[in-house]
């Protein structure tokens, strides 16, 4: 994919950012993703790490990135690979270090081969190295070698780096707030998971497979020039009660919910949404109570999604809401403070209301500042998914209640005024469902 003039300019202002937020006398260092083998010659489809496409938009395995703040020669530096007509008539067009400096913007780019030569050198002089420490052992002990090549030299007056510092204290905040083009790509994910939640409802019928509704989620998906942001979960019946459920091969019956949580990727930027809808297009009186019910937490949860709210506190009414549901409806015993407090709902709700998304569909960024919930600030994009899930085998409630799993998700950006929901556009209540499914 060529990078427009203006990506340039955001990828360059970002390497310039996160250079004056780590100062004079760092060094930074990013690997690429590395390729994994799937089996014997044959490669699981490369995704580029993701703070190394925040930075430098190249999407090829085997480079690293090095920003020097203050560097003369140039502050940032690319290692990747050379050119190669043979490599390229098998694998496609690589951009080689000249096509770095020109299509990037990077100031410097190097063979990959000739990174033992010169790394050392930049890291030479050097005070501090930002660096994701454990993440790649393989890296890990490339980047000590380098290091103990330049602690060689001390007693020539070299000058070793004596500080290591994790490199997401620095970046994942950066990350987490997302700049307008970062906000637009992300309403386009969003947009394209739309039309697909929306193909896989109309497609539902009693016996549909779970793997034909994935298939036209998937669909389109690709018709859109978008991939699964992750592994699509598509669970009929009981199976919708496994959070992670990941086989995708029962046959739905009649009477039955499906539960889809999808989301698409668009330029490595996610979506996430979960809808549930019954199969044959009609809620039971039961399974509309619940849908209602955990509509109703979700709805609790967004009018907290505010500036200047804590993250945290979205959770807590989703889980009042619901916990007070579960009581009226004879599911749960005791008072609501009690069966807060006790954790009872944990029975029928074991997660949190979201997560931060972006370039992962989990995204980078700390949830708690020095012990407390962090305040909710513009430009902050987070899920809201609260859900129930009564196991097939819990006789301690009523049988109507048993196997029933339900989840609604929604993607949420924080603006200066409140928010907005990327994901609006898709039909979420029960009478919204059925009205879109009978069309």
């Amino acid at each position: 994919m060529a990078m427009t003039v203006a990506e340039r300019r955001v990828m360059s202002r970002r390497r310039r950012q996160l250079m004056q937020a780590a100062g004079d006398g760092a060094i930074l260092i990013l690997p690429a993703a590395p390729e994994r083998i799937r089996s014997r010659d044959t490669y699981y489809p490369y995704r580029q790490d993701s703070d190394f496409w925040y930075l430098s938009g190249f999407a090829e395995p085997d480079a690293v990135l090095v920003l020097v703040p203050g560097r003369k020669h140039g502050e940032s530096i690319l290692f990747c690979r050379e050119r190669d007509p043979e490599r390229e008539a098998w694998d496609g067009p690589q951009l080689g270090p000249e096509g770095a400096v020109d299509v990037l913007g990077i100031d410097d780019a190097y063979p990959i081969s000739d990174i033992d030569d010169i790394l050392p050198g930049l890291l030479e002089g050097r005070a501090r190295v930002h660096y994701h420490l454990g993440r790649d052992a393989e890296f890990d002990l490339k980047l000590i070698g380098w290091l103990n090549r330049v602690r060689a030299q001390i007693r020539q007056g070299a000058q070793p780096p004596y500080e290591f510092l994790a490199l997401g204290h620095l970046l994942d905040e950066m990350r987490l707030f997302k700049a307008a083009d970062e906000v637009k790509l992300m309403q386009r994910a969003a947009d394209i998971s739309v039309l697909a939640h929306r193909a896989a409802m109309h497609a539902a019928r009693a016996g549909v497979h779970e793997y034909e509704l994935q298939a036209e989620v998937e669909r389109v998906f690709r018709m859109h020039d978008a991939q699964p942001a992750y592994s699509s979960i598509v669970g009929a019946g009981a199976n919708a009660c496994v959070l992670h459920y990941r086989d995708n091969n029962a046959k739905s019956r009649d009477g039955e919910l499906v539960l889809i949580d999808a989301g698409a990727e668009y330029r490595n930027y996610a979506a996430d949404i979960t809808r549930t809808f019954p199969v044959n297009g009609r809620f039971s009186n039961g399974q509309r109570v619940l849908h209602d019910l955990v509509c109703a937490a979700q709805a609790a949860a967004l009018a907290l999604a505010q500036p200047g709210i804590a993250y945290e506190d979205g959770h807590v009414a989703a889980v009042e809401t619901l916990t007070d549901g579960l009581l009226s409806l004879g599911l749960l015993k005791g008072r609501l403070k009690s069966a807060i407090t006790a954790g009872a709902y944990k029975r029928f709700y074991r997660h949190k209301t979201g997560h931060w998304l972006g370039l992962d569909v989990h995204d980078v960024g700390e949830y708690r500042i020095d012990g407390q919930s962090r305040l909710l600030e513009p430009g902050m994009v987070f899920t809201i998914e609260p859900g129930l899930y009564i196991a097939p085998d819990d006789v301690s409630v009523a049988a109507k209640w048993r196997g029933i799993g339900i989840r609604i998700e929604d993607d949420v950006l924080i603006t200066a005024n409140g928010h907005r929901v990327l994901t609006d556009a898709l039909e979420r209540s029960a009478d919204q469902i059925e009205a879109l499914m009978a069309v």
